[in-house]
């Protein structure tokens, strides 16, 4: 896992000096997945490869430097958790509805002593009701449709910053079908961009929707609704 992480990160061109943290909050989520569901990649190479330097390659496609940043659906931490150890100075809140995985995020933060970071344990819906426009990244690797997304994420973005919605390569017809929820949410989509995960084959994309004008308030609306009648 160790070799697997730095020669990975070296062709992402990221400091390699972050390692030994990724290592050890691989030891930690592998260590906690025995006793509940964090991840169904268990393999360290797997792990090594799918969810962090899948998570260090948008470091590579902005910048990041400063920024204030919500990983809405963190899960057990991706992309946020990476993104904090490889870029210390991000202000970053990983943001999560199960409450086991919050404080399985927290105490990773203890272990390896990072400030700067909120795990919050709240749905995005709720949570936008107090912190609407306030991030300069809105970041999501949640497997939920588009249009979803962005009713959830978009919120919760400052307007000029961006929704990073981390996909697939066939996220195409997804794109198109969430057009129109990305205009009603004040957003617009500026670019794609598809990157190899370094060791493997792997091809996902990125989609940078940029937030244009404050969000209508009404927005987000309650899971529910936003589940049964998408945007």
């Amino acid at each position: 896992m160790e070799a697997l992480l730095k020669k990975g990160l070296a062709e992402l061109r990221l400091d390699e000096g972050a390692t030994p943290s990724l290592l050890r909050f691989g030891e930690l989520l592998l260590e906690k997945n025995k006793v509940m569901n964090l991840t169904a990649i268990t393999e360290p190479a797997d792990v090594a490869a799918l969810h962090f330097l899948d998570s260090a390659a948008l470091l590579t496609l902005t910048d990041f430097k400063g920024k204030s940043v919500v990983d809405v659906g963190t899960g057990a931490g991706f992309p946020g958790m990476p993104l904090k150890i490889l870029e210390p100075t991000i202000r970053m809140t990983l943001l999560d509805s199960l409450g086991k995985r919050i404080t399985f995020l927290q105490e990773v933060c203890d272990n390896l002593k990072l400030t700067d970071v909120a795990c919050v344990h709240a749905r995005a819906e709720e949570f936008a009701a107090e912190h609407r426009g306030q991030f300069d990244f809105a970041t999501s690797r949640a497997v939920a449709n588009l249009s979803v997304l962005c009713e959830l994420c978009l919120p919760l973005v400052k307007t000029g910053g961006y929704f990073l919605a981390m996909k697939s390569v066939d996220s195409d017809a997804e794109l198109k079908d969430a057009e129109r929820a990305i205009r009603t949410l004040c957003g617009r989509v500026e670019r794609s961009a598809d990157y190899r995960i370094p060791g493997t084959e792997v091809i996902h994309r990125v989609i940078f929707i940029k937030k244009e004008a404050e969000t209508p308030k009404k927005y987000p609306r309650a899971f529910a609704k936003i589940k049964k009648n998408p945007l």
